[in-house]
């Protein structure tokens, strides 16, 4: 049965919160990470040998409904999305010609996560690539408490707060890193595709000017998005290829601007923010009399 999603963490060390199986308990104790194959490699800023384990967490989507958003680009390591990338990408490469490189530097664009890359059939050269980067979720406050409940309890007794940091995210982190890597993709003639989750996408919907993304094989930049959802026999959530949008840098650049006019506030809207802003810091008189 598929699990109660609330304000807590939903994926912990690859385990369902409520999964208290031997396995589940063994992962979270040895901080393992099923989708790397090892232990966690996301630990605690105050505590550097304390990871942190959160693969996703409960939030409210955009249609108001509590559902897992991942806030751990390894959530992504699934089978079906490096499948669904080939199949879209490049389908006529053969199997044993085709090798996935992780970390790979692009100069001054930094490292991309990974590289689809055709291997000549000798095995020692590069004949095509596919640039491909992973971007998740982030937190506001810390809901650390929940993963320390889990190991120590097996459940949840209490209440922990935070949010999710989707500007910072999605749009300073994910939207520069597309700017500045698309334009040296698109310098090359290649392709970069950035895997997101569906809600990311809904995100830059409900906030920028999206309306140059298109869906053309030609363009640079592309994203990947998916969704995660419950598989009732496995007893576990997987991810479900959901979407795919292209765009060309003018469409980047579009993006980048903010949201389109209609969105605008208009200076009035602004002032009443001021005003209110100023009465809550103290700054301004709660009463104009």
């Amino acid at each position: 049965m598929k699990p109660a999603i609330e304000r807590y963490p939903i994926e912990v060390f690859g385990t369902v919160y409520n999964d208290n199986s031997k396995q589940a308990i063994l992962q979270r104790e040895q901080q393992f990470c099923p989708f790397i194959g090892r232990q966690c490699n996301k630990p605690r800023k105050s505590e550097p040998e304390v990871k942190v384990g959160i693969c996703s967490l409960g939030y409210k989507n955009f249609d108001n409904d509590f559902e897992p958003m991942i806030i751990c680009p390894n959530r992504f390591l699934e089978g079906i999305v490096f499948d669904t990338i080939k199949q879209k990408f490049f389908p006529t490469w053969k199997p044993e010609q085709t090798k996935w490189i992780k970390g790979v530097n692009l100069g001054v664009g930094g490292n991309v996560d990974f590289v689809a890359s055709k291997i000549s059939e000798n095995n020692d050269s590069v004949e095509d690539f596919l640039c491909v980067e992973f971007q998740a979720n982030g937190t506001t406050g810390s809901p650390y408490g929940y993963v320390k409940d889990l190991i120590s309890n097996g459940c949840y007794s209490e209440k922990y707060t935070y949010g999710l940091n989707w500007a910072n995210e999605f749009m300073k982190t994910m939207m520069q890193q597309v700017y500045k890597k698309g334009n040296i993709v698109a310098h090359w003639g290649r392709k970069i595709v950035f895997v997101i989750q569906d809600t990311a996408m809904e995100y830059l919907y409900h906030t920028v000017d999206t309306s140059e993304l298109r869906e053309c094989m030609e363009d640079p930049i592309h994203f990947f998005t998916y969704k995660i959802i419950w598989n009732d026999e496995k007893c576990k959530f997987e991810l479900c290829h959901s979407g795919w949008k292209s765009a060309d840098l003018h469409g980047i650049n579009t993006i980048l601007a903010g949201a389109n006019l209609e969105k605008y506030l208009t200076p009035e809207d602004f002032i009443s923010n001021i005003e209110a802003k100023g009465k809550a810091d103290g700054i301004l008189n709660n009463d104009r009399n």
